[in-house]
């Protein structure tokens, strides 16, 4: 008897390390110290003594149950992308800028080309977030994972100076609130999603032309990281007075997460088109609006608040990064929490 007798292939995981080299190696950052292989990741806060008061910010997160859909259509390759987001966004939406990102696999088999995909998605997020991926861990559960499934989770940290933080504190009545769009149905509320849509290969594989794709494809499509755009902000002189990432628990959590006590967001409905996987979603599960914006994105990936005089100037250089910008509300007084009209 031996480990790999017992179900732990030690030459799978030397395998996968050597896969995913030419992946890691395209996040590097000057900052990084150390190589891939060992025991931890070194990162130089050399550059960050210029800052009066430089502030580490940190995130954590995992891709959850949309892994389901990934597992059924064998597709591995993006949800490294929806990891990396969700960890990256929270950090950017404090006004930090994300520095490295390290991930954690766990899974029943150690297949090293799955591996591969997924770390390449990984490596993806983190280019399109600019943090180097300094470390990992890849863990071989046979017994406590089915064979061919696994788990995907991740942390970051990221750097601010005290005095950038985006706090929410500042706000006040007449402020504007703007939205980026998303992507798509993000990486939240897939358990939902999997109760909705029949989870078949040939369900998935359907091409609907409302989507303009097939389902399973507009559900793999990865989270918005929207790093690129809040920093295309803060280079365009934008104070960003406060912000939410749109996530578990969709506007109806996330928008009060930002306020302060005495403020309300006024949202419309009617300021974007709320795109059709959503309306897809609604319609095939019967769910209530009140559901549906406490859930979902609903096509509004991150929202923030700014003076109203600067709100053309963010919503220019929000474009100027390549993302969609919509006035969808603004802040009135009133007891703290969000109306959507």
């Amino acid at each position: 008897m031996d480990y790999k007798n017992s179900g732990v292939d030690i030459e799978a995981g030397y395998r996968s390390v050597e896969l995913i080299k030419k992946h890691v190696q395209t996040t590097m950052r000057p900052e990084v110290l150390t190589g891939l292989g060992g025991f931890s990741g070194a990162f130089s806060m050399e550059a960050m003594k210029n800052m009066e008061k430089p502030t580490l910010i940190s995130g954590t997160d995992g891709v959850g149950t949309k892994l389901k859909l990934a597992f059924l259509l064998d597709r591995h390759d993006t949800v490294g992308i929806d990891c990396v987001a969700m960890c990256v966004n929270d950090i950017a939406c404090a006004g930090g800028e994300p520095l490295f990102f390290l991930d954690y696999i766990a899974c029943g088999k150690n297949y090293p080309e799955k591996i591969e995909q997924i770390v390449s998605g990984v490596a993806e997020g983190c280019r399109q977030s600019n943090a180097a991926l300094i470390g990992g861990e890849t863990a071989e559960m046979p017994g406590f994972y089915p064979e061919n499934e696994y788990d995907l989770a991740g942390f970051a940290v990221g750097v601010v100076d005290e005095k950038d933080l985006v706090t929410g504190k500042e706000l006040k009545a007449g402020d504007a609130v703007i939205g980026m769009a998303s992507s798509g149905v993000h990486s939240n509320g897939f358990s939902l999603v999997r109760k909705i849509f029949p989870m078949e290969k040939e369900a998935l594989n359907q091409y609907y032309e409302e989507l303009g794709t097939t389902l399973g494809e507009a559900l793999l499509t990865p989270t918005k990281i929207y790093v690129k755009a809040l920093r295309s902000l803060r280079q365009a002189g934008v104070r960003v007075k406060a912000c939410s990432h749109i996530t578990g628990g969709g506007f109806y959590e996330n928008i009060p997460r930002m306020l302060p006590e005495g403020k309300c967001a006024v949202i419309h409905r009617d300021s974007y088109e709320v795109p059709a996987i959503f309306q897809m979603l609604q319609k095939s599960g019967q769910v209530e609006d009140k559901v549906m914006y406490n859930t979902y994105n609903m096509g509004i990936g991150m929202v923030l608040a700014v003076e109203e005089k600067d709100a053309d100037a963010a919503m220019e250089a929000i474009r100027a990064a390549g993302e969609t910008p919509y006035r969808i509300g603004g802040i009135t007084d009133g007891e703290k929490g969000i109306s959507l009209i």
